[in-house]
């Protein structure tokens, strides 16, 4: 995947070495005095920049609390003028970003459901254009590196300069401890493809509840994210909205006091060991390649005498043994099983689908 996306760091709200970015606030803008509040504790925290609180909230289902609309964009002013934090809400159409802008929000952020649909980040990115308003692009509900990728060049195209990711999880259909599948592959790729845009992760959204803040915020820092996005309530309990992942700007202190800053480079030996171990690895990767490459070779010729043979290409009750056996030796060795499921699978896709390769050859040359 290639990208023509080119930020710079002029013109960002924080200093890119001040690591990590913070951004906090309350889910939902509820009350003046809820709203400011909040901001004056969190701006006693050293590391939040900025202070984040939805406007409109897109709901699932009809009736349920939707957000104070144009009414709380003043309460944000305020917020700005008494505090000297940033202001962030989300939008979701271009009426939102007029808003927005009118009452000086400095971040506005594409959620999630926005993200899925490339129209409504056309829209938006419409209505963004002549601005100098930063934009965070969270990740969609659903893992598609491409409309996440999509999103941000979309906004970049509008002329916007800077442009943040926000990794705040995935809607996944497997049972997890986590409100959304944090997959943090994706992210990692999308730091691959784009080193120069700034990643901030959303452990509010990803946990979906309090106590697991700090374990994902950590992770997000052990994999060199750029900041976080934490939902903070002065009272959680009385939040009308995701009040289970919200946290008082007290204990989100202590959490960020907590967390431990690992060094992104190490002192000249370690380097050197680090560099040692990487080759070691780039060499076994090689092998493992050649061994896969030699593996679809025989494979190939199992699809070829089946086909002349006229046998089947899917033998279940061999796939079945293959699974047992090999997840057997795999977990003696100290394998994850699951990570052994899936590289398995893949596998045997890509047999299937060269051996049926082979079929369709030989019915092409028959015609």
């Amino acid at each position: 995947m290639t990208t023509k996306v080119r930020l710079s760091e002029e013109g960002r709200f924080w200093n890119p070495e001040q690591f990590p970015l913070v951004i906090a606030g309350p889910c939902s803008a509820e009350t003046e005095e809820q709203v400011l509040k909040t901001a004056h504790q969190l701006a006693q925290i050293p590391s939040v920049k900025a202070y984040r609180a939805g406007v409109w909230k897109p709901r699932t289902r009809p009736g349920a609390f939707e957000g104070m609309g144009e009414k709380a964009l003043p309460w944000l002013q305020k917020v700005k003028q008494e505090t000297g934090l940033k202001t962030a809400v989300e939008v979701a159409k271009p009426e939102h970003v007029s808003l927005a802008l009118k009452y000086d929000v400095d971040i506005l952020w594409l959620g999630a459901r926005s993200v899925v649909s490339p129209f409504v980040v056309q829209e938006i990115a419409e209505a963004l254009k002549g601005s100098s308003v930063t934009v965070m692009i969270k990740n969609p509900v659903i893992p598609d590196l491409n409309l996440w990728v999509g999103a941000i060049e979309r906004i970049y195209s509008a002329g916007i300069q800077n442009i943040m990711a926000i990794h705040r999880g995935f809607h996944y259909f497997e049972k997890s401890r986590f409100r959304n599948a944090p997959m943090w592959e994706i992210p990692i790729e999308l730091k691959r493809i784009m080193p120069q845009l700034p990643i901030v992760t959303d452990p509010s959204h990803i946990a979906g509840r309090r106590e697991l803040l700090q374990e994902v915020a950590q992770k997000a820092l052990d994999l060199e994210m750029d900041g976080l996005m934490i939902e903070s309530h002065e009272d959680p309990s009385c939040a009308l909205t995701d009040a289970a992942q919200q946290i008082t700007p007290e204990n989100l202190a202590h959490m960020l006091d907590s967390l431990i800053l690992r060094q992104k480079t190490g002192s000249p030996d370690f380097e050197l060991l680090l560099e040692r171990l990487r080759t070691e690895i780039d060499k076994l990767d090689g092998e493992l390649l050649q061994i896969l490459s030699k593996r679809m070779e025989i494979t190939d010729e199992i699809g070829a005498y089946k086909r002349d043979n006229n046998i089947t290409i899917l033998q279940i009750k061999r796939w079945a043994g293959i699974m047992q056996d090999r997840l057997s030796i795999g977990t003696n060795l100290g394998l994850d099983e699951d990570f052994l499921k899936d590289m398995l699978k893949l596998i045997h896709k890509e047999s299937i689908l060269r051996q049926t390769e082979i079929f369709n050859r030989n019915v092409e040359e028959k015609k």
